[in-house]
């Protein structure tokens, strides 16, 4: 029978991983499941790394949905977990922290050719799409 507690720790950092994905702030995921399986061998490290760079991408592709990748990522933690009880401590402090979410400030923006133009403060939201 699994343990209640660890099905939640499992699920809290699972939500948290895919949060830092959607908010693009994958370098500090990666240090942060390093941090979280650095209980395991060098293969358990590396193919948790490798699964983040793969997801990380699926992400940017939106190729991948968040409650997919909370699934996958939880059952993965659990049973790391479960092999690795030693790692319970350092996947529920990640479960239990704040996702601090990143902004972009641009201190100047030109904009040359056609297109829409945007004089003074703008609030909101903008969509860049490069069409190469």
């Amino acid at each position: 029978m699994l343990d209640d507690v660890a099905i939640a720790i499992s699920t809290g950092a699972a939500g948290n991983m895919v949060a830092y994905m959607f908010s693009g702030q994958i370098d500090a995921l990666r240090d942060q499941v390093a941090k979280m399986f650095r209980h395991g061998t060098e293969q358990e490290r590396s193919t948790a790394l490798r699964a983040l760079e793969e997801h990380a991408v699926g992400v940017g592709q939106q190729a991948v949905s968040g409650a997919d990748l909370t699934r996958q990522w939880s059952n993965t933690l659990l049973s790391y977990l479960n092999t690795h009880p030693e790692a319970r401590a350092d996947i529920e402090s990640f479960a239990s922290s704040p996702v601090v979410t990143r902004s972009t400030i641009i201190g100047s923006l030109n904009h040359y050719g056609s297109g829409p133009q945007i004089a003074g403060n703008y609030h909101g939201n903008i969509t860049f799409n490069n069409q190469e």
